[in-house]
């Protein structure tokens, strides 16, 4: 169990320096020039002399060759440390620490949103005995993963903000504002936690246990959300796991169309400007929310299913599925 878990924090540091590494390069190689537009964008930029770009460049460490860039930036980010705004002279790590909580109630409520209505359909959807009933719960995963994004957000805001006048549209005011983002980012990962599940249930009710369970006198009930539902989680914990990363990126959409302060609004603000020490810290900290996920969902592995704590070939399979 110990060596299990060492591997799983082995290959999340990884993650976190592949993410750091892939974002410091692609930043680098994006056209444009971050300290320029500071000094003076447009017109502006003619009255910007050598000096002043040269000094610029070198008090942010964009004047040194790109490898002693990545080595000082990487060295400083093992402490923490992302370096200055470009845009502001802020802090990066301060920056998006400070913009982390707002997001973090989006992306938390959202995963809860996603496993409740996700687990509900594909439960309700395998468990009934009403045929077009569960046709049509069994349909709503694929039509939730169809969905563009931005466009369910303004279709809530339509409804319940302008129409209903149930809850606020733009801001954030309080736990009502941050139902509708919630939900936006809940229906596509909840559709693929739907699809995964309802299928994974299917597989499980035909197996030979069931019926040697159901001789045993359990009931209908029992079999489908007792022995088939723990059988049947364990593809379902993995795809938590990578779908909940994706959360902080839907993010970026959500609070744009929300107009809610957040991760997702310093990034896109970050981006454009090519604000590098803060798109770093935003992509590290995605990338460190995904691996910590990752992690508990390990943890929860060897509760549901002891094979992983004593059997090396269930452990392979799991890492295999998870990997």
């Amino acid at each position: 169990m110990t060596g299990y878990l060492l591997r799983r924090a082995g290959q999340a540091l990884v993650v976190l320096w592949a993410a750091f590494t892939l974002s410091f390069v692609l930043l680098y190689l994006l056209p444009g020039d971050a300290v320029l537009a500071k000094l003076g964008g447009g017109e502006a930029a003619a009255t910007v002399t050598g000096a002043q770009l040269a000094q610029a460049r070198a008090e942010y460490g964009l004047d040194d060759p790109w490898p002693v860039q990545y080595g000082k930036r990487l060295l400083s980010a093992l402490h923490g440390d992302f370096g200055r705004s470009i845009a502001t002279g802020d802090s990066a790590t301060h920056m998006v620490v400070a913009a982390l909580p707002p997001t973090l109630a989006v992306a938390g409520l959202g995963l809860v949103l996603a496993v409740v209505l996700g687990g509900g359909a594909a439960l309700a959807g395998t468990y009934t005995r009403v045929r077009w009933l569960g046709t049509l719960l069994l349909s709503l995963p694929p039509l939730g993963i169809s969905l563009p994004v931005f466009w369910v957000g303004l279709v809530l805001v339509q409804i319940f903000s302008f129409q209903l006048r149930l809850l606020p549209a733009l801001g954030n005011q309080g736990f009502a504002s941050v139902i509708l983002p919630a939900l936006t980012i809940s229906l596509p990962t909840g559709a693929v936690i739907g699809q995964v599940l309802a299928k994974s249930l299917r597989t499980q009710l035909a197996e030979p246990y069931v019926e040697t369970v159901r001789a045993k006198g359990a009931s209908r009930s029992r079999v489908h959300f007792g022995h088939a539902l723990r059988n049947a989680a364990m593809p379902v914990l993995t795809m938590v796991g990578v779908v909940a990363g994706q959360l902080l990126a839907g993010s970026v959409v959500t609070e744009t169309v929300f107009s809610r302060d957040g991760v997702g609004r310093i990034t896109t603000s970050a981006v454009t400007g090519q604000d590098i020490p803060v798109v770093q810290a935003v992509i590290v900290l995605a990338a460190f929310f995904f691996v910590v996920v990752n992690l508990a969902v390990d943890l929860l592995y060897p509760l549901l299913d002891p094979r992983v704590r004593r059997d090396p070939v269930a452990r392979a399979g799991k890492e295999l599925v998870h990997g």
